[in-house]
């Protein structure tokens, strides 16, 4: 055999054997691929409304547009996720929702996480018979996963919800469960994240620091509530957010690419309930890849602008309507352009909801300000009494007592007789951050201030010399609506908002 006939046998077997390899690794991809496809659940889009916010639409042709998508976190026990989250099986609700909006540049995204507890209007959803429902005012957000009791929750519903609510068109939404979540974490080798302080409460045990947490302590980290702060779901959201963004930065610090998102698809796609739009594997890698571009500096994370309406939330108006509305033009939350912005159509105003009640001030009628009203220190810091019964008299309010009952109380409250609930609506701005009770036969109203409660201490006497009240208006907290920042945002939006390269280890609590 010449010389020349055996390199070109050389050359055919080296070739032979490279096809072969490619045929072997293309074959091995589909086979992942497909077992992907095969985790993956998808809700019917049938559910979803045909009546719809817009879309946007680009400012120039092959311009991008921003992308809506809604993630939520369902607490269901099926499916073995009661090994996980405890308790009984049945129909989860979706305790975590947050709003990831990704600005038209792909290069900004704020996520917006919205109460479990929030009173809101649920519209009309479809049932597993068919039938849709009668829109209902005044509903807890996550009762809108549970509508129909599908096997699965009902995320369409939610989304629905969501979209009346906010005036945005929701491209995606994400159903992930506990075993979900454990897996996930578990695929990127953990989450390094901040616990504020030992944990020793309803099954759940987390030591205080920073650590890395993976699987059940992951879960239990997200899920817990009871052992921090004032055991809200306030507090819980925090850290949801502060979870997420060290998630995203830990897949930044990997990199997007496939050896590393499709283990992450393996892992999330068999916890999985997504819309049609993300059902395959490729899709799923293809949508997180197109959000590689975001630095963690520019995601915010931000919780909608909120006050406690007794045992639940009300969204507090007109903070929430100015979110919405920064959002559907494009605008980040200090009101800057990202350079391209969404259809005008999805601009107008968003969608009221009759059932929440606005906290704007209002004049007092004569009835109203002859209530008696008694602002206690639930505190003990000399003189607060006499600064929040100031701040109750510059509203109109005459029959005003004090009382200098010291104490540790956390959060304001404001407690009322029944037959004067309108006019404790009115302390509201003063006092955004109180919890709202009622108290039958008081006679009257009660406002034991907390350790939320910072009076402004600037005050200008009127004609008559009384105090007209603070002059920068009182001290606001979360959700009061009522003040703005030296920038221009609303006090409600910034007080509730954090970057997600924020310190891990800051404002992890409420109350």
């Amino acid at each position: 055999m010449s010389s020349s006939t055996r390199r070109r046998r050389i050359v055919r077997t080296a070739v032979g054997l490279a096809a072969v390899l490619v045929l072997s690794v293309a074959g091995a991809g589909a086979w992942f691929y497909h077992r992907l496809d095969s985790n993956i659940t998808t809700f019917d889009a049938g559910g979803v409304a045909t009546e719809r916010p817009p879309a946007p639409v680009p400012v120039t042709p092959g311009a991008s547009v921003p992308v809506n998508v809604l993630l939520l976190g369902s607490d269901t026990r099926d499916d073995g996720n009661a090994d996980l989250g405890g308790g009984e099986e049945g129909v989860g609700h979706s305790d975590t929702a947050i709003l990831l909006h990704v600005y038209a540049d792909h290069k900004h995204a704020v996520g917006v996480s919205i109460p479990r507890d929030a009173l809101v209007t649920i519209p009309s959803c479809k049932l597993p018979s068919g039938r849709w429902t009668e829109p209902r005012t005044n509903q807890m957000f996550n009762s809108a996963f549970t509508i129909g009791e599908f096997p699965q929750g009902n995320p369409a519903c939610t989304q629905n919800t969501v979209e009346a609510l906010t005036g945005l068109r929701i491209d995606h939404t994400i159903v992930v469960d506990f075993k979900g979540v454990a897996a996930m974490t578990e695929a990127i080798n953990g989450v390094d994240v901040c616990v504020p302080n030992d944990v020793n409460s309803h099954n759940i045990k987390l030591r205080k620091g920073m650590q890395k947490l993976s699987g059940q302590p992951a879960v239990d980290y997200l899920r817990a509530r009871y052992g921090f702060g004032d055991n809200s779901d306030i507090g819980r959201m925090k850290r949801q957010q502060a979870f997420l963004s060290a998630m995203i930065s830990k897949i930044q610090g990997q990199g997007f690419s496939l050896p590393t998102l499709l283990p992450l698809a393996d892992a999330a796609t068999r916890s999985l309930t997504v819309d049609e739009g993300l059902g395959t594997a490729m899709k799923l890698v293809d949508f997180a890849q197109s959000l590689q571009s975001i630095k963690l500096s520019d995601i915010t994370f931000v919780t909608t602008p909120w006050r406690f309406s007794g045992d639940r939330v009300a969204l507090v108006h007109p903070d929430v309507d100015t979110l919405w509305k920064l959002l559907r033009e494009g605008r980040t939350l200090d009101g800057q352009n990202t350079g391209q912005v969404a259809d005008p159509a999805a601009a107008s105003p968003s969608p009221s909801d009759a059932a929440l009640p606005a906290v704007s001030p209002t004049a007092l009628s004569p009835e109203q300000a002859a209530v008696p009203i008694t602002v206690v220190n639930g505190v003990g810091t000399p003189g607060l009494a006499g600064k929040g019964a100031e701040a109750v008299r510059a509203k109109g309010f005459q029959n005003v007592a004090l009382d200098a009952t010291s104490g540790s109380r956390l959060r304001t409250e404001i407690a009322y007789d029944p037959a004067f609930r309108t006019t404790a609506d009115q302390l509201v701005p003063l006092f955004p951050q109180a919890r709202s009770v009622e108290e039958p036969g008081s006679g009257g109203i009660t406002v034991t201030l907390g350790r939320d409660y910072h009076p402004a201490t600037a005050t200008k006497p009127d004609a008559t010399g009384t105090p007209a009240g603070p002059t920068t208006g009182p001290t606001t907290g979360p959700g009061s609506g009522a003040t703005a920042t030296p920038g221009g945002v609303p006090t409600g939006i910034a007080e509730n908002a954090r970057g997600a390269d924020t310190d891990p280890c800051a404002n992890l609590t409420f109350g």
